[in-house]
C-alpha cells in the first residue's frame, strides 16, 4: 500500500518518524511530510506547497493518507477531493500523542479500518471505527469483496445488502466457485430448486448476466487470462474487437480479466500493449520454450510453429499466465488475431 503521511507539530512529527519506520517494516510504501520547521530535525520531507495542493497530489498517487493532527484539518483538506468510496483513498487521522487512530474515509474498500487497526497494534493507539457492520460485528460485502479480489458490479446493490444485513434480513448467496470456509450466518445458500423469498442476493461469478435473485449483486473474481496471437502491427481496436467477441460469446465479464499474454516475440507489439493498458492489467510474455512446456493439449498450427517455434501461442500463453489454470476457451481466429481464455484455480474464502 502506498501511504502518504503528514504531521503539523513537533510532537506529531516525532510520531510521524516512528510510524513511518514501523509501517515500512510492515511492507507499506511510505512518503512522509511535515511542516518545514520540524521536518529537518526528524529527517522528513518538508511541506513545500499549500496543504490543499499536497492533499490533491496524495489523492491522485496514494492508496491511503495518514494525517497526524486534528481531525478538523484532515476533514477540511480532503473535502474538495472526495468522489466515492470506490475511488477515494483510505484516510486515517491520528492525534499528535498517538492516543486515537480514526478511520475517516474509505473504511472498507480503501482499507482505512484495516490501517487504523495496524496503527493501533504498532503504537498502542485506540482504533476508532464507525462503519455500522464493524460496530455490529456483521458480514460486510465490501470487505469480503476486497479480501477475495472481487469486482463489485453495483455499489447501490452493495449498500442495500449492507442495510439488509443490519436489518437482519437474509441475503441469498450463490457461487460458481468452491467455497472453502463456513458461509456467514447472514447469508443463505441458494438452491436452484428452491425459491428464495428475499430480495437481495450475492452471486460470485464470471457472468455479469447471471441473476438468481430479484436483485443480484454480481461479484467478479479477476482470474481470467487472455492469450493472444496476432500479425505484426495489427491495430489495437481489431484485437480488442476479437477479444471482446470471445468474452461475450463465453459470457465472461471484462472485469474478470487478470492478464493479457502472448509470446515474447510480441513483447513490443503496440496493439497488445495498448489492449492491456485499456483493461488496466499486465501484459506478460513467454519464450517459445516456456510455451512448449505448458501442460495440456493444444490446437496445433504448423504455420504458427514455423514462425514462432511453438505450435500454439494463444492457448499456451493463456494457461501459463493463469498459473497452470484451466483452458476455458480454445483458439478463436479471425483477421490475423487468435484468442484463447484460461481461468486460474480459485476458491471463495470467508475467513
Amino acid at each position: 500500500m502506498k501511504l502518504g503521511i503528514i504531521s503539523f507539530t513537533e510532537r506529531g512529527t516525532r510520531l510521524n518518524e516512528a510510524v513511518t519506520m514501523a509501517l515500512t517494516m510492515q511492507g507499506y510504501d511510505c512518503e512522509n511530510t511535515a511542516m518545514p520547521k520540524y521536518a529537518v530535525k526528524y529527517g522528513i520531507k518538508e511541506l513545500d506547497m499549500p496543504l490543499k495542493q499536497w492533499t490533491g497530489e496524495m489523492f491522485a498517487r496514494m492508496d491511503a493518507i495518514l494525517f497526524i493532527g486534528a481531525a478538523g484539518i484532515a476533514v477540511r483538506s480532503i473535502a474538495p477531493f472526495l468522489e466515492h468510496k470506490s475511488k477515494d483513498p483510505a484516510v486515517v487521522v491520528m492525534d499528535e500523542k498517538g492516543i486515537f487512530a480514526i478511520s475517516l474515509v474509505s473504511g472498507h474498500l480503501g482499507g482505512a479500518n484495516e490501517l487504523a487497526a495496524v496503527l493501533a497494534n504498532l503504537t498502542g493507539a485506540i482504533p476508532v471505527i464507525t462503519t455500522a457492520t464493524d460496530v455490529n460485528g456483521r458480514f460486510a460485502v465490501d470487505i469480503f469483496a476486497k479480501k477475495n479480489g472481487l469486482h463489485i458490479t453495483n455499489m447501490k446493490y452493495a449498500k442495500e445488502i449492507s442495510a439488509d444485513v443490519l436489518d437482519e434480513k437474509k441475503i441469498g448467496f450463490f457461487s460458481d466457485f468452491p467455497v472453502i470456509s463456513d458461509v456467514p450466518e447472514e447469508l443463505e445458500i441458494w438452491n436452484s430448486e428452491e425459491v428464495f423469498e428475499g430480495v437481495n442476493g450475492i452471486c460470485v461469478t464470471l457472468d455479469e448476466g447471471k441473476m438468481p435473485y430479484k436483485q443480484t449483486l454480481c461479484l467478479i473474481p479477476e482470474i481470467v487470462s487472455i492469450g493472444v496471437g496476432c500479425k505484426k502491427d495489427t491495430d489495437s481496436e481489431i484485437i480488442r474487437e476479437k477479444v471482446e467477441a470471445v468474452l461475450k460469446d463465453c459470457r465472461i465479464s471484462r472485469n474478470s480479466i487478470e492478464k493479457i499474454a502472448s509470446i515474447d516475440l510480441k513483447k513490443e507489439e503496440a496493439g497488445l500493449i495498448a489492449l492491456a493498458e485499456s483493461y488496466g492489467v499486465p501484459f506478460v510474455t513467454f519464450a517459445a520454450q516456456q510455451l512448449k512446456e505448458a501442460p495440456g493439449s493444444y490446437t496445433p498450427s504448423p504455420f504458427v510453429e514455423s514462425i514462432t517455434g511453438v505450435d500454439n501461442v494463444c492457448e499456451r500463453s493463456a494457461v501459463l499466465a493463469s498459473q497452470g489454470g484451466k483452458l476455458i476457451k480454445k483458439k478463436t481466429a479471425g483477421d490475423g488475431v487468435t484468442v484463447a481464455l484460461a481461468v486460474k484455480d480459485w476458491s471463495v474464502d470467508f475467513g
